[in-house]
């Protein structure tokens, strides 16, 4: 059997996995990724989310409102958020954020949504996934007046901001996630910032069907390719494949604490 090895973020709800969902889930097993989290980034969309993770045993799931739909949806409230919680396989909160590239008019709800998850995370322990698109400073400020007013533990997922983000995130505990992104060949500036931070803090992901790595780039990403990726993080961090994969499976149990005790039990 290969390393087991976990995907901290995938989104196995979309419709590019409707007709192949459990061949995807069974091909990334069979690659030595034991555990999914898929995330539901519109609240509405939640019950479907949650019976992808109810129907297959190594999914769980994740639900927020996407920074980039925060104008399109009704706001969520910490209440909802907490509901969410009590489902044994729901294990983070988000994914949230900011997002600038595209959707920089809605940036004030964007900030009011990020809050309410922050305290929705702190509420329920489980960690905030945030995702990050040219709003540095803001994300970090936000960040650090949440964690002031107490703490959280949080995930930058698919990180790929600059490298003052990331040593914010990393003053504050939290963790940096590693995408295809970082397997990408012009991607050294953001593999020199995953080098630069402690290996115990670093996730892996696919952010699937995006951002496929290198062999499968610019075709559909699935969670089996969180392999290829892992390859390129162990490289930076000069250890062997299996040792990476140990420790980032490790560093997601630490984090994603519920999904572990959920596995110890299964």
């Amino acid at each position: 059997m290969p390393p087991q090895i976990v995907d901290s973020h995938c989104h196995l709800d979309f419709p590019d996995f409707d007709d192949t969902r459990a061949e995807v889930i069974d091909r990334a097993v069979a690659a030595g990724v034991t555990r999914m989290v898929t995330i539901c980034t519109r609240l509405r969309h939640e019950p479907q989310v949650r019976a992808i993770a109810e129907a297959h045993d190594p999914v769980f799931y994740a639900a927020g409102t996407h920074p980039m739909s925060a104008a399109e949806e009704p706001m969520a409230t910490v209440d909802q958020l907490v509901a969410l919680a009590a489902h044994p396989k729901f294990v983070g909160i988000g994914e949230t954020g900011l997002d600038y590239h595209y959707t920089a008019d809605s940036a004030e709800v964007q900030k009011q949504s990020l809050r309410r998850h922050i305290d929705a995370a702190r509420a329920t322990g489980l960690p905030l996934i945030v995702h990050a698109r040219d709003a540095d400073a803001e994300i970090a400020a936000i960040l650090r007046e949440g964690h002031a007013n107490g703490p959280y533990s949080c995930v930058m997922h698919c990180f790929s901001s600059g490298a003052g983000l990331a040593r914010a995130a990393l003053d504050l505990g939290f963790y940096l996630s590693m995408s295809g992104i970082a397997a990408f060949p012009r991607s050294q500036e953001l593999r020199d910032i995953f080098a630069a931070a402690p290996v115990e803090r670093i996730l892996v992901e696919t952010d699937s069907p995006y951002l496929a790595p290198p062999p499968h780039r610019g075709r559909r990403n699935e969670p089996a390719h969180t392999v290829h990726t892992a390859r390129v993080g162990a490289e930076l961090f000069g250890l062997s494949y299996a040792d990476f994969a140990a420790q980032t499976t490790a560093n997601f149990d630490r984090l994603f604490a519920k999904a572990a005790a959920w596995k110890a039990a299964a």
